[in-house]
């Protein structure tokens, strides 16, 4: 007997000896209630302090008379950390219509006093008693329901000045709508409570509100950028949205996109043209580096090359086969204008301004000779300004060759300047009849191989063939002309891009133009002028320089031109008429391996998503919110 109460007496202190281990086991074991808790919080009257953070709570306690939809936006879209709480309470309506008539007999009462006793109309008291009546005509009919309504803003800043400058700019944005807040005094902890996702109303601040007034508070007013139709650009940084997009929807279909190398510039236009080719556009590239061949062969494209080896001709002198009558007649005219152009460009002078821009290549006498030797080039083939010998075959350089060194003036010394182009080191290329067709919903001109000389040339060449071919049969259509820093150098050339992107929304055509060198784009008078013919624009990562010159041109905030500097790549803000977006860009494996010219195992910031039931899996950039 005594034998076992020893083994009872045993068993019993090895199992409070198991419950004193397991307990301290415990005690050690890290929960999510610590990992996510603060090292500190400090309660004091005016704000508290979270660990290394402040914070204050500050209730809404007015409103004007009326508000309108979407007046939370600004607080909502506001560049700062802070958490906003609505706490919404529905009220009785048989209570609401008895306190309503009560309230009427009142004011009623208070206008009759006033009356006998000769005092001057109230307003507020009349409008108080309309809207009373008006109320209880809507609550009685079921139109409208009555609420108690509670607005809290919890503000987030690393130190107490910056705390009060935050809490000035909302005060600011309120009261611009005659909306009043206050600080809760001695009640930050209720405060925080109360905004902290607990549903825990602890301050109890509320103000009466019929459906209509409470419904313009909905909250998710942050910029949004979906349409019905359009392509898929990318996700909606500030609320994990779409931003789906039809260019062609605003005033005009132009495009401008600004990037730093290696930004992802290239990326994102291709994509946009890949995803532009399924909803029916056709596809134009001017591609100066051999970014878009592998593209275009696996859309079964046209890949023209052009270079001093190729077969690939395109003559300048081309006139275009245009319906309108009017145009018909400006036909050759405007031709004429647009080789003047691009002969000077041809003629240039090597000499450059202190600058570093091309000085005038023509003087007005060669200018004037010039104009009429290529009046005559053209009639000596029978071509004049009646559309109805604008279907001859046009001259070529060498026509024009010929009749400079044969006319008078100055034309045997433009005829020396031209030579290199007929029969000399440029020859060919440029001086016989077209063998090009635009006939594929993708053609890209690839002018890599050209010599550094005769690449602005043959841009503006290859820019004034299309222009003739969009001109001759209208359909919808984008053109991209990437590397456009290459023309905005010399000035007519600038004119000529800028002549494309004013005049394209009539011939159904969106002009995509693409640059790296922001300073000069932006610096010469063409270049802004073809940004504010652009109705969209994508700025991606740019460089600390360009940050302040694309801050004064598209009115950036301090937190934008922060951003706009270290963004990773594939994120930029996405400008799209009056509303702009920060954006992600995102493209599927497929498209990715179709776009990238990223060498493979180089890009570190990607990582691959599960595969769909179609075996198609898509990359996503961690740093996105999805």
């Amino acid at each position: 007997m005594a034998h076992k109460k020893q083994l009872d007496i045993a068993a019993q202190q090895r199992a409070r000896e198991q419950v004193e281990v397991e307990q301290a086991f415990l005690k050690g074991v890290t929960t999510l209630r610590d990992l996510i808790a603060p090292s500190s919080l400090e309660i004091h009257a005016a704000y508290f302090r979270l660990g290394t953070k402040y914070g204050r709570t500050i209730y809404v306690y007015g409103y004007p008379r009326q508000i309108y939809t979407g007046w939370l936006s600004s607080l909502i879209n506001i560049d700062e950390v802070l958490d906003v709480s609505m706490f919404v309470y529905p009220i009785d309506s048989q209570v609401v219509l008895n306190n309503l008539r009560k309230k009427v007999t009142q004011l009623e009462a208070s206008m009759s006093i006033n009356s006998e006793k000769g005092r001057t109309r109230d307003p507020g008291l009349e409008a108080a008693i309309n809207d009373a009546e008006e109320l209880r005509d809507q609550i009685q009919v079921g139109a409208e329901r009555f609420f108690r309504y509670g607005l809290y803003v919890t503000l987030y800043a690393d130190s107490l000045d910056e705390l009060g400058f935050v809490q000035h700019k909302i005060e600011t944005l309120f009261g611009q709508q005659m909306i009043f807040s206050k600080v809760a005094s001695s009640q930050q902890e209720q405060g925080l409570n109360s905004t902290i996702p607990q549903m825990s109303d602890q301050l109890q601040i509320r103000r009466n509100m019929n459906t209509g007034a409470i419904s313009t508070s909905f909250p998710f007013t942050s910029a949004d950028l979906t349409q019905q139709n359009g392509v898929l650009y990318g996700i909606n940084m500030h609320n994990n949205g779409l931003v789906i997009f039809d260019r062609f929807t605003l005033e005009n279909a132009n495009m401008v996109v600004f990037a730093k190398s290696g930004a992802g510039k290239s990326f994102t236009v291709k994509l946009e043209a890949l995803r532009s080719m399924m909803m029916g556009s056709e596809i134009i590239i001017i591609d100066p580096e051999n970014e878009y061949q592998k593209l275009s062969d696996a859309v079964g494209g046209s890949y023209i090359r052009l270079s001093l080896n190729s077969n690939t001709r395109i003559n300048p002198f081309d006139l275009p086969r245009v319906i309108d009558t009017d145009e018909a007649d400006n036909a050759l005219r405007a031709n004429l204008i647009t080789l003047h152009g691009l002969l000077k460009l041809m003629l240039g002078s090597t000499q450059t301004s202190a600058a570093g821009v091309p000085l005038s290549a023509l003087s007005p006498a060669e200018e004037a000779d010039l104009d009429q030797a290529l009046i005559d080039t053209y009639a000596r083939v029978g071509i004049t300004s009646d559309p109805l010998t604008h279907n001859s075959q046009p001259p070529t350089v060498n026509e024009l060759y010929d009749t400079l060194l044969h006319m008078g003036g100055s034309g045997p010394q433009l005829a020396q300047r031209l030579r290199k182009y007929t029969t000399g080191t440029f020859a060919g290329i440029f001086s016989q009849q077209s063998n090009t067709e635009i006939n594929n919903p993708m053609v890209v001109f690839n002018i890599r191989d050209l010599e550094d000389e005769l690449r602005p040339v043959a841009m503006y060449i290859v820019l004034s063939h299309i222009w003739n071919i969009i001109r001759t049969e209208q359909k919808k259509r984008m053109l991209i002309v990437d590397e456009a820093w290459q023309l905005m150098k010399y000035d007519d050339s600038a004119n000529f891009l800028f002549s494309l992107a004013k005049r394209a929304r009539k011939y159904f055509l969106g002009l995509t133009t693409i640059t790296q060198d922001v300073e000069d784009f932006m610096g010469s008078k063409m270049g802004r002028a073809i940004v504010a013919n652009s109705s969209m624009q994508i700025l991606l990562k740019q460089s600390s320089s360009a940050v302040d010159v694309l801050s004064d041109v598209f009115k950036l905030t301090e937190e934008e031109k922060k951003r706009l500097a270290n963004f990773p790549v594939g994120q930029g803000l996405f400008f799209a008429g009056q509303s702009h977006v920060h954006i992600q860009i995102e493209a599927s494996q497929t498209e990715k391996q179709l776009i990238s010219t990223t060498p493979v195992g180089t890009n570190q910031n990607l990582r691959p998503m599960p595969m769909d039931n179609s075996g198609v899996s898509s990359y996503i950039d961690p740093g996105s919110r999805i």
